[in-house]
Protein backbone atom coordinates (compact mmCIF):
# COMPACT_ATOMS: atom_id res chain seq x y z
CA UNK A 1 0.00 0.00 0.00
CA UNK A 2 1.41 3.36 -1.04
CA UNK A 3 0.86 6.29 1.29
CA UNK A 4 0.13 9.73 -0.16
CA UNK A 5 -0.48 13.26 1.04
CA UNK A 6 -4.20 12.70 0.51
CA UNK A 7 -3.93 9.91 3.12
CA UNK A 8 -2.32 12.41 5.48
CA UNK A 9 -5.22 14.78 4.80
CA UNK A 10 -7.72 12.05 5.75
CA UNK A 11 -5.73 11.42 8.95
CA UNK A 12 -5.93 15.11 9.88
CA UNK A 13 -2.17 15.63 9.59
CA UNK A 14 -2.66 18.13 6.76
CA UNK A 15 -5.22 20.70 5.76
CA UNK A 16 -6.07 21.74 2.23
CA UNK A 17 -4.43 25.01 1.33
CA UNK A 18 -4.61 27.28 -1.67
CA UNK A 19 -1.31 29.10 -2.10
CA UNK A 20 -0.35 32.07 -4.21
CA UNK A 21 2.70 33.30 -6.07
CA UNK A 22 3.14 35.88 -3.29
CA UNK A 23 3.09 33.29 -0.51
CA UNK A 24 5.68 31.14 -2.30
CA UNK A 25 7.83 34.22 -2.96
CA UNK A 26 7.63 35.25 0.70
CA UNK A 27 8.58 31.75 1.89
CA UNK A 28 11.51 31.60 -0.52
CA UNK A 29 12.61 35.08 0.59
CA UNK A 30 12.76 33.78 4.17
CA UNK A 31 14.81 30.83 2.93
CA UNK A 32 17.33 33.19 1.29
CA UNK A 33 17.49 35.46 4.33
CA UNK A 34 18.05 32.57 6.70
CA UNK A 35 20.64 30.90 4.48
CA UNK A 36 22.63 34.13 4.55
CA UNK A 37 22.07 34.75 8.27
CA UNK A 38 23.15 31.23 9.19
CA UNK A 39 26.63 32.14 7.97
CA UNK A 40 26.94 35.16 10.28
CA UNK A 41 30.27 35.18 12.09
CA UNK A 42 30.15 35.21 15.87
CA UNK A 43 26.91 33.29 16.28
CA UNK A 44 26.92 30.07 18.28
CA UNK A 45 26.76 26.80 16.38
CA UNK A 46 23.38 26.16 18.07
CA UNK A 47 21.94 29.35 16.67
CA UNK A 48 23.48 28.91 13.19
CA UNK A 49 21.96 25.43 12.99
CA UNK A 50 18.61 26.81 14.11
CA UNK A 51 18.64 29.50 11.42
CA UNK A 52 19.68 27.06 8.67
CA UNK A 53 17.02 24.63 9.90
CA UNK A 54 14.39 27.32 9.53
CA UNK A 55 15.57 27.99 5.96
CA UNK A 56 15.10 24.32 5.10
CA UNK A 57 11.74 24.17 6.87
CA UNK A 58 10.44 27.18 4.93
CA UNK A 59 11.57 25.60 1.65
CA UNK A 60 9.70 22.42 2.55
CA UNK A 61 6.68 24.51 3.57
CA UNK A 62 6.70 26.18 0.15
CA UNK A 63 6.66 22.79 -1.57
CA UNK A 64 3.82 21.55 0.63
CA UNK A 65 1.83 24.72 -0.03
CA UNK A 66 2.35 24.39 -3.78
CA UNK A 67 1.07 20.81 -3.51
CA UNK A 68 -2.13 22.20 -1.98
CA UNK A 69 -1.57 21.52 1.71
CA UNK A 70 -0.37 22.89 5.01
CA UNK A 71 0.60 20.83 8.01
CA UNK A 72 -1.64 20.70 11.06
CA UNK A 73 -0.26 22.04 14.32
CA UNK A 74 0.27 18.62 15.86
CA UNK A 75 3.69 17.43 14.69
CA UNK A 76 3.94 20.38 12.31
CA UNK A 77 7.72 20.33 11.73
CA UNK A 78 7.80 16.53 11.51
CA UNK A 79 5.04 16.49 8.87
CA UNK A 80 6.58 19.29 6.82
CA UNK A 81 9.92 17.45 6.79
CA UNK A 82 8.38 14.08 5.94
CA UNK A 83 6.28 15.65 3.16
CA UNK A 84 9.44 16.29 1.14
CA UNK A 85 9.37 12.67 0.03
CA UNK A 86 5.92 13.26 -1.53
CA UNK A 87 6.40 16.76 -2.90
CA UNK A 88 9.90 17.07 -4.34
CA UNK A 89 10.70 13.36 -4.15
CA UNK A 90 13.48 13.85 -1.61
CA UNK A 91 15.59 10.77 -1.02
CA UNK A 92 14.95 8.93 2.28
CA UNK A 93 18.43 9.75 3.59
CA UNK A 94 17.81 13.48 3.03
CA UNK A 95 14.51 13.34 4.93
CA UNK A 96 16.12 11.28 7.70
CA UNK A 97 19.04 13.70 8.05
CA UNK A 98 16.70 16.68 8.15
CA UNK A 99 14.64 14.97 10.85
CA UNK A 100 17.81 14.23 12.85
CA UNK A 101 18.59 17.95 12.75
CA UNK A 102 15.02 18.66 13.93
CA UNK A 103 15.65 16.50 16.99
CA UNK A 104 19.09 18.05 17.59
CA UNK A 105 17.59 21.53 17.31
CA UNK A 106 14.87 20.66 19.82
CA UNK A 107 17.39 19.46 22.39
CA UNK A 108 19.75 22.38 21.76
CA UNK A 109 16.98 24.94 21.68
CA UNK A 110 14.90 23.79 24.60
CA UNK A 111 16.94 21.58 26.90
CA UNK A 112 20.69 22.18 26.78
CA UNK A 113 22.90 24.73 25.03
CA UNK A 114 26.19 23.92 23.36
CA UNK A 115 25.30 20.51 21.95
CA UNK A 116 25.70 21.53 18.30
CA UNK A 117 29.12 21.49 16.69
CA UNK A 118 30.30 23.92 14.02
CA UNK A 119 30.41 20.93 11.66
CA UNK A 120 26.73 20.16 12.32
CA UNK A 121 25.75 23.80 11.78
CA UNK A 122 27.61 23.72 8.45
CA UNK A 123 25.96 20.44 7.49
CA UNK A 124 22.53 21.88 8.24
CA UNK A 125 23.37 24.90 6.07
CA UNK A 126 24.43 22.61 3.22
CA UNK A 127 21.25 20.56 3.60
CA UNK A 128 19.16 23.74 3.53
CA UNK A 129 20.88 24.79 0.30
CA UNK A 130 20.23 21.37 -1.23
CA UNK A 131 16.56 21.50 -0.22
CA UNK A 132 16.13 25.06 -1.47
CA UNK A 133 17.53 24.05 -4.85
CA UNK A 134 15.37 20.92 -5.00
CA UNK A 135 12.22 22.83 -4.09
CA UNK A 136 12.88 25.60 -6.61
CA UNK A 137 13.59 23.08 -9.40
CA UNK A 138 10.43 21.18 -8.49
CA UNK A 139 8.36 24.36 -8.38
CA UNK A 140 9.62 25.44 -11.80
CA UNK A 141 8.89 22.00 -13.25
CA UNK A 142 5.47 21.40 -11.67
CA UNK A 143 4.10 24.82 -10.67
CA UNK A 144 5.83 27.42 -12.87
CA UNK A 145 2.97 29.86 -12.27
CA UNK A 146 4.09 30.11 -8.63
CA UNK A 147 7.74 31.08 -9.13
CA UNK A 148 9.69 33.84 -10.73
CA UNK A 149 12.84 33.25 -12.72
CA UNK A 150 15.26 34.79 -10.23
CA UNK A 151 16.21 31.63 -8.30
CA UNK A 152 18.18 28.43 -8.94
Amino acid sequence: MTVSLSDWLRNGWLHEHRTSREEIRDLLDVVERDLADSLTAGLSADWRLNIAYNAALQAATAALAAAGYRASRDGHHFRVIQSLAYTVGARPEVVTRFDQFRKKRNVGGYEQAGLVSNQEASEMHDLALELRDSVVRWLKATHPELVSEVRA
